[in-house]
């Protein structure tokens, strides 16, 4: 991943007004694109009332590689790691929804005191 070298050499725009050979790294997801190794060319900042400026990254469209294709088997890790974050850690069964990481546990279980709790 690429960074913003130290010292403050990149140019930097204010928002909406960069230049069109210029996007985020969202944009160019949306044009199917990606950075591609490529340092970062500019600085976005949409100034803020009472904080800091919010700040984006801008990289050369030109530059920009496609995306790669999703595999079979990068289909079948992404799988995988859905259906393991629909498992409960309490009670071991598929919720049939991605659990709260604040929950830490699907409702039903959250809901029951432990010493109250089926185990399967």
């Amino acid at each position: 991943m690429t960074t913003a070298p130290v010292g403050g050499s990149l140019p930097v725009y204010r928002w909406r007004l960069a230049p069109e050979d210029l996007a985020t790294r969202r944009q160019l997801r949306s044009m199917g694109l990606r950075p591609g190794g490529q340092d970062v060319a500019a600085e976005l900042q949409r100034p803020r009332r009472r904080r800091g400026p919010l700040v984006a990254y801008l990289y050369r469209i030109d530059l920009a590689k496609p995306v790669r294709p999703m595999t079979p088997g990068r289909w079948a890790a992404l799988d995988r790691a859905n259906r393991a974050r629909r498992i409960c850690p309490a009670c071991r069964r598929d919720a049939g929804y991605v659990i709260p990481t604040s929950l830490g546990a699907c409702v039903p279980c959250t809901n029951t005191p432990p010493d109250l709790r089926k185990d399967s």
